[in-house]
């Protein structure tokens, strides 16, 4: 199979790349040509940037037909209708890496199947934008443009990038803060359910989906089949970590979103709600396999940032600690006033 991931160097695509070139596909990545990735040789590159829509087109055009073609860096609708362009009636099938945040949140059913409602709210136009770049490529396939297979990961992670958490998308210094025993910002009370899936179980599904015909016009979840609230996700952490329990700081999302919104933005607009998703459409379809539990995933995280001497916390954000300290600071006036009341009546 003659196969072109545009992008090819992130945390998926290169899960995706080697599985492909493993079983004897010749791989194209397209992509700016600026991030290193642990890729094996065997595959070849066009240098552009997709967001050159004019540009990226005339490269394709240029490129000849592709059996399958990945979009693992579309983000917005005209980076879809620039993809419409370029492989109109020129490709065996088009993937598109969309996400599991299209669903409206909070969802009616758990758990969440790929027939829910799709909408996402505009203040959160990550989501809001993979929507609607999934619905005109289902308008693409409907036309007879080419067929679509989308693809929906969950929290997706592995070695090379950190970790999610209340305040961030990643940074080494939720790592450092758990080593050293220093206490980790949690919204709410800790409760609401969250799974998270390593890329190369991902990985594996998305290349299963190359040339599969009864994908063709279907949606797909690659989601953790380990769920566990915010509270357990810390705790495995530092198991995985051979680090003592965290102290965990319980914030209302909608305070931390007051005090930090850039920072708090994730945490309002998904990580409040729960995330649980039903896989049974990949099994069938992808043949997509939880193999990889989370605790021993971390450990290889973990194991490949202390290699490079990554784990630290120079990239902590000066508000992190600042938020810690006020609220440890709120707490202790509101128990004191609700002690003198006490004392009152």
């Amino acid at each position: 199979m003659r196969v072109l991931i545009i992008g090819g160097t992130g945390l998926i695509s290169t899960a995706i790349t080697r599985v492909l070139i493993a079983r004897g596909d010749a791989v194209t990545l397209y992509n700016r040509g600026q991030t290193e990735a642990d890729i094996p040789a065997g595959y070849a590159t066009i240098t552009g940037n997709r967001k050159d829509y004019v540009a990226f087109e005339t490269q394709m055009a240029a490129a000849g037909s592709f059996d399958a073609v990945i979009d693992m860096i579309g983000f917005i609708p005209t980076d879809i209708e620039s993809a419409i362009r370029a492989f109109r009636g020129s490709i065996g099938q088009f993937i598109f890496c969309s996400t599991v945040d299209v669903y409206t949140k909070p969802a009616r059913h758990y758990p969440i199947r790929e027939d829910a409602e799709r909408e996402p709210m505009l203040s959160f136009p990550y989501a809001y934008n993979k929507a609607k770049c999934e619905r005109l490529l289902e308008e693409a396939h409907e036309r007879g443009d080419f067929p679509v297979t989308i693809i929906r990961p969950a929290h997706t992670y592995g070695e090379g990038r950190g970790l999610i958490h209340s305040l961030g998308l990643g940074g080494a210094y939720y790592f450092h803060r758990i080593r050293h025993g220093q206490p980790i910002i949690t919204h709410g009370d800790g409760s609401s359910l969250w799974a998270a899936c390593h890329r190369d179980d991902v990985g594996r599904a998305f290349a299963e989906a190359v040339g599969s015909e009864k994908t063709f016009g279907k949606g797909y979840h690659t989601a953790s089949e380990e769920p566990m609230t915010w509270n357990q996700y810390h705790q495995t952490v530092a198991q995985a970590m051979n680090a003592a329990e965290p102290e965990l700081i319980h914030i209302p999302t909608g305070l931390l979103f007051e005090i930090a919104p850039k920072a708090a933005e994730w945490c309002r607009e998904n990580f409040q709600y729960n995330n649980i998703f039903d896989n049974a459409a990949a099994k069938a379809g992808l043949n997509f396999r939880y193999t990889i539990p989370f605790v021993e995933g971390v450990r290889r995280i973990v194991d490949w940032l202390d290699a490079r001497g990554r784990v630290h916390d120079r990239d902590e954000p000066e508000v992190y600690s600042e938020i810690i300290e006020n609220w440890r600071h709120l707490s202790t006036k509101a128990t004191f006033f609700g002690e003198t009341d006490g004392a009152r009546t």
